[in-house]
C-alpha cells in the first residue's frame, strides 16, 4: 500500500474548522434558501448587493479557530449557489470582486498565513447558476475545472480542496481524472476530499482521493483493503440545523456532544471538521464563538491528545472508554465519570474508585490526570492491568476526562 506523507500530515492536522459564508450569509436563513425558498436570481442578486464582510472577518474567523485549539479552516470558495469569494479573473462576473471590489479568498489566505492555520478549500461541484449545469454538462465541466485551476493556481501553498455535490447527479461523467489532475498539476501534496453526503458516509472512491468523509455521522474506522493507496477519514459537523447562517435556527448541540464527536473521532483515527455559519459581516454569532471557546479549554487541558492515534489496547469492561498511543505513553479517555457532590443536587454524584481493565505488555511507571495531575492507582499482573479511576472534583467537568500512562 503506497503511504504518502501528505495524508499523514493531514491526520496530525486532527481538528479543523468548517465555514459555510457567501450570499446566503445576507439572506439570513439559510445555505440552501435559494433552492428550498425559491428565491429568485434577480432577488438574490440583490442579497449579494449587501454581502459586504467587514474588513477584519477573516483575521477574527482564524482568531476563532486558533481559540478552539484547531488547525485548519475549510472554507466556502463557491457554494451550490454558485457565487464566488474568489476571483473568477473573467469566466464570469459572479463573484465578490466585482460585487463588492474584494477577493475574500486572498483575505482567507493571508489570514490563514498569517495566524499559522492551513487553509483549505471547500468547492461546489453541483450549480444552481450556470446554465450549463443542466443544458451542456461538458461545458460546465470545463468551467468547473478552470475555476479550480484559479484556486490551485493563485492562492499559494493550500491544505487541500473539499468537494460537494457530485450526490445530485451520481449517475453522470464527472470527468474525475481531469478534475483532480488540474489539482495535482498545481497543488500536488493538496488534500482531495469528495463528499459522499448522509447516503453513503465512509465510502471510498476515485483513486486520487485522499479522505472518505462522515457528513453528521459518527465515523468508523475504514476498510482500505480495496485501496491501493492508505486513505484518511474526516467528520464534518454541524452545530444547529444549517450549515449556514440562519436567523431563527435554535437547534444547537451543547459543547459537552461537540467534545464528545471531536473524542470519538479521536478514537478512529478520524479528523474532525466543526462547523460555523458566519453573519453577513463575516463575525461569529455569539453562540458559535463562545462553544468554539470551551471546546477550545478542553483542547487545551488535554493538547497532548491531539497528537496521539488509535490504540489496539481495548478497555475490557466499558463500552465508551478507549485508549489513545503515542510512541511515548497511552492516554486513557474516560466518559461518563461523575462528579462528588451533593446527591440531592447532582446527577452523577460519585465519591468512589471506578475501575478500567485492559491488557498490555508494557510495564506502567505512573497514570495521572491530564486535567489536575492527580496520580491514579493501578496494579499489573503480568499483561492484566486494573486502574483505579477517580471522579471529577466539586467545581469540576470536563466531560470527557484523560489519563496519561507513563511507561517504565
Amino acid at each position: 500500500m503506497i503511504v504518502k506523507q501528505y495524508i499523514k500530515d493531514f491526520e496530525k492536522l486532527g481538528f479543523g474548522i468548517f465555514v459555510h459564508f457567501g450570499v446566503y450569509s445576507a439572506v439570513g436563513k439559510g445555505e440552501w434558501s435559494k433552492a428550498v425558498l425559491h428565491i429568485s436570481n434577480e432577488e438574490y442578486a440583490e442579497y449579494a448587493k449587501n454581502f459586504i464582510p467587514a474588513e477584519d472577518w477573516a483575521k477574527k474567523l482564524v482568531a476563532h479557530a486558533k481559540t478552539a485549539g484547531a488547525r485548519y479552516i475549510t472554507i466556502t470558495t463557491r457554494h451550490h449557489d454558485g457565487f464566488s469569494l474568489y476571483d473568477t479573473c473573467g469566466l464570469n462576473d459572479y463573484d465578490t470582486v466585482h460585487y463588492c471590489g474584494r477577493d475574500l479568498i486572498r483575505e482567507f489566505v493571508d489570514s490563514c498565513n498569517e495566524g499559522g492555520i492551513v487553509p483549505f478549500f471547500y468547492h461546489t461541484l453541483m450549480d444552481w447558476y450556470m446554465p450549463s449545469y443542466e443544458a451542456d454538462f461538458n461545458e460546465y465541466l470545463a468551467y468547473l475545472r478552470k475555476s479550480v485551476e484559479l484556486l490551485c493556481r493563485n492562492y499559494g501553498k493550500i491544505g487541500g480542496i473539499w468537494f460537494d455535490g457530485m450526490w445530485h447527479k451520481p449517475n453522470s461523467d464527472w470527468q474525475e481524472d481531469e478534475l483532480y489532475g488540474t489539482i495535482r498539476k498545481y497543488q500536488p501534496e493538496a488534500m482531495i476530499i469528495n463528499n459522499t453526503g448522509l447516503s453513503a458516509r465512509g465510502a471510498l472512491g476515485h483513486i486520487e482521493l485522499d479522505s472518505v468523509t462522515f457528513e453528521r455521522g459518527r465515523p468508523q474506522k475504514i476498510n482500505t483493503e480495496e485501496s491501493p493507496k492508505y486513505i484518511a477519514s474526516e467528520m464534518c459537523q454541524v452545530m444547529n440545523s444549517h450549515w449556514g447562517y440562519a436567523e431563527n435556527d435554535l437547534s444547537y448541540i451543547s459543547p459537552a456532544d461537540v467534545i464528545k464527536d471531536l473524542t470519538v473521532c479521536k478514537k478512529c483515527g478520524s479528523n474532525f471538521l466543526l462547523n460555523v455559519g458566519p453573519l453577513p459581516n463575516g463575525y461569529l454569532r455569539t453562540i458559535d464563538s463562545a462553544i468554539l471557546e470551551i471546546v477550545g479549554k478542553w483542547v487545551s487541558v488535554n493538547r497532548e491528545i491531539m497528537d496521539a492515534v488509535p490504540c489496539d489496547v481495548k478497555i475490557e469492561n466499558k463500552d465508551d472508554d478507549f485508549i489513545l498511543q503515542t510512541d511515548k505513553a497511552y492516554y486513557i479517555l474516560c466518559n461518563n465519570l461523575p462528579m462528588v457532590a451533593d446527591p440531592n443536587v447532582a446527577l452523577a454524584n460519585g465519591s468512589g474508585n471506578y475501575e478500567l481493565r485492559f491488557k498490555t505488555d508494557k510495564r506502567i511507571k505512573s497514570i495521572h490526570w491530564l486535567d489536575s495531575g492527580e496520580e491514579l492507582k493501578f496494579t499489573q499482573d503480568g499483561s492484566d492491568t486494573l486502574v483505579y479511576t477517580t471522579p471529577f472534583s466539586y467545581g469540576n467537568h470536563l466531560v470527557v476526562r484523560a489519563a496519561k500512562v507513563i511507561f517504565e
